[in-house]
């Protein structure tokens, strides 16, 4: 693994501009990722999870105004020209995202999809290209891959589709996958393969990886590094063996506490009380403060606890944990 991130990203914050006014999406987030490691993204939905992403490749909506600092390969992407950011992204990263027929286009067959960045971005023939489309669709495990190449999306199924799309994403050999929620809209068995294929063309193409989901269980099989997001700020980040074997923010122990685990029967798994708070209402303290079982710190209210290190490579935001972690030394 290189020390040199491929995506790193420095105090990004987002807002969004609305007929109710500017929505904080998110708020500053750092964090980086390296070549062959897998950087998992997790919380609630509106977390943030998403924006952030969206926000550090260019491709948050016209009304987000983003601020920050976020390098590709070394390179500043926020001040960027652009068209050669376009480029940039168009050429290192690909993306997966939840549904395969959003990011498909119905009325084009499936290699012409795959076959086009490859022309665009690595200056391939048509010819080359559409051997290229043939080789991805046989990677990702598409078989008979010389005639399937001519289908279009309606005719694979929800699985196969998401395979394609993954081909589309790998199209260029980029230097990061980005996977949204990859797996969200299929069967479990499906799902299962799906992380498995991602996961084996990791492996084997040394790409960096940021994996946005909800589902815990994919983050302990696949994650180098978990952060976990609340009101669009990083509550707890670190490796994943330490965040899941010790959580330290009350937000991270309650949802790896409703994470359904095999031999584990219970009536009902336990909920988080309340909802997460408004994005155009954050309190000026931890967001999670209302639905916090714990308030051992009555700082929380109403000042921001600072994302301190409570072990090796182990962040947290929250006072009680910070203090503990201080009368332990």
């Amino acid at each position: 693994m290189s020390d040199a991130p491929v995506l790193s990203i420095q105090d990004l914050t987002v807002s969004l501009g609305t007929r109710r006014g500017a929505a904080r999406a998110v708020a500053g987030v750092d964090w980086s990722v390296r070549a062959g490691e897998t950087f998992a993204l997790v919380g609630e939905s509106g977390s943030g999870k998403s924006m952030t992403v969206l926000a550090a490749t260019g491709l948050a909506p016209e009304a987000a105004r983003v601020t920050g600092r976020v390098e590709l390969l070394g390179e500043e992407l926020t001040t960027m020209p652009a068209q050669r950011r376009r480029r940039m992204r168009g050429r290192h990263v690909g993306f997966v995202f939840q549904d395969p027929m959003t990011s498909l286009n119905p009325v084009l067959t499936v290699g012409r999809q795959i076959a086009e960045p490859c022309e665009e971005h690595l200056g391939m023939s048509r010819r080359a290209a559409r051997d290229r489309a043939v080789e991805l669709l046989d990677l990702v495990g598409i078989p008979s891959a010389a005639q399937r190449v001519e289908a279009y999306p309606h005719q694979f199924s929800g699985g196969m589709r998401q395979r394609v799309v993954i081909a589309m994403a790998l199209a260029c050999e980029p230097d990061l996958l980005i996977a949204d929620e990859p797996t969200t809209a299929l069967d479990v068995t499906t799902q299962a393969q799906i992380v498995e294929l991602i996961v084996e063309l990791q492996q084997r193409l040394g790409t960096a990886v940021v994996w946005i989901t909800h589902d815990l269980g994919v983050v302990a099989g696949v994650a180098d590094t978990v952060a976990v997001m609340y009101g669009g700020r990083i509550v707890e980040q670190g490796p994943v063996e330490a965040v899941f074997a010790d959580p330290s923010h009350p937000y991270t122990a309650a949802l790896l506490a409703a994470r359904p685990e095999p031999g584990r029967v219970v009536a009902q798994l336990p909920a988080i009380q309340g909802s997460p708070p408004s994005p155009f209402e954050l309190p000026p303290g931890c967001a999670f403060w209302s639905r916090c079982p714990v308030r051992a710190d009555a700082r929380c209210e109403h000042e921001l606890p600072p994302l301190a290190e409570v072990a090796p490579a182990h962040l947290v935001r929250s006072f009680y944990q910070q203090a503990r972690q201080g009368e332990g030394r």
